[in-house]
């Protein structure tokens, strides 16, 4: 497996590492199957988050019998406070069941407001200082969905590595991680399958890697055949022919850039609808081509994209800033 470092953490990660949304899914017997498999195919860097539901735990679980010493471990949390992050240091410790984590990230900090908040007197980031200086932790990251947030984090010297979408459709980061990287800074990647929108799994990743600012991307993954699939990049890494080049630009132009990344945030809807779910029927009829199925998978669903009642509050939540009531209106048009 090919590795880069980590900024100036100097951690020597794998290209292709692991995020632990999905892993929430599986039982501990299977998330144990996932890290034996991550381990054996040479990634050594895994992403969880407190707001994962139970992704700690599982990997913490599989940690225990797969080997805590094959893997470099990140996670993340959205408290801003002082007296919070404290608290929540403490639970990533325990679900993780390791005495130490090598990377430690401010979750999605997306506002002024929230910035602030954790770079004050009472900030969070003063709980992640205490709890390096303690060896509770090695390093400082910070995550987001905002360039500006992390252009003014980058200058700041308090974090050692940031966390930002990219992929064939994304690149809008491209001049940030290139400032970044000037500074030392580690650049991990989310969403290089733009949320499993992109069709060509592999030419997103080998793009994304194209780009020797960026240290690791971690593709969401939950089954053995994932990982087999995503880490064949990183084991036999090859730069896109000029041909593979246009196919997978064409298919990024075909996508655009109003279409959900399945990062959940808008959840939960007042009315119980699955918001990404219905998204992602709606590309399966009108993008790939699986005009029967998706709409017999559409028609078993309990709570339908029709039953908004247009209150807007996933909109407030959602990381891209998507209109997704008329992004619903339109899966009604198409599926009903």
């Amino acid at each position: 497996m090919e590795k880069r470092i980590l900024g100036k953490t100097n951690l020597k990660v794998s290209v292709i590492g692991f995020g632990g949304i999905p892993i929430q899914k599986l039982d501990k017997e299977r998330a144990t199957d996932l890290l034996k498999e991550l381990s054996n195919q040479g990634i050594n860097f895994i992403d969880t988050a407190r707001g994962y539901t139970i992704s700690e735990e599982l990997i913490g679980y599989g940690l225990e019998r797969v080997g805590r010493d094959k893997f470099i471990l990140a996670t993340k949390s959205m408290v801003r406070d002082y007296e919070g992050m404290k608290k929540e240091i403490e639970m990533s410790l325990s679900n993780l069941r390791t005495d130490c984590i090598d990377l430690y990230q401010l979750h999605n900090v997306r506002t002024e407001v929230d910035y602030n908040k954790v770079l004050g007197e009472d900030g969070a980031l003063k709980a992640l200082s205490e709890a390096k200086a303690e060896g509770k932790i090695k390093h400082i990251g910070i995550t987001s969905h905002d360039i500006d947030t992390l252009d003014k984090a980058i200058e700041t010297g308090y974090f050692e590595t940031i966390q930002f979408p990219y992929n064939p459709v994304e690149r809008q980061a491209e001049e940030l991680f290139n400032k970044a990287n000037k500074l030392g800074i580690g650049i991990i990647v989310m969403k290089p399958l733009a949320g499993g929108a992109m069709i060509n799994a592999e030419l997103s990743l080998r793009f994304i890697l194209e780009n020797s600012n960026i240290s690791v991307a971690i593709p969401g993954m939950d089954s053995i055949e994932q990982i087999e699939k995503n880490a064949k990049v990183g084991n036999e890494y090859r730069k896109l022919s000029d041909g593979e080049r246009e196919i997978i630009l064409a298919e990024a132009k075909e996508l655009g850039t109003e279409f959900c990344r399945r990062c959940g945030y808008c959840a939960p809807c007042p009315q119980g609808i699955d918001i990404p779910a219905q998204f992602l029927m709606e590309g399966y009829y009108s993008r790939y081509n699986l005009k029967d199925w998706a709409k017999e998978r559409y028609a078993g669903f309990t709570k339908k994209a029709s039953e908004c009642i247009e209150c807007g509050k996933c909109e407030t939540k959602c990381p891209y800033d998507l209109p997704i009531r008329k992004m619903l209106k339109k899966v009604v048009k198409t599926l009903g």
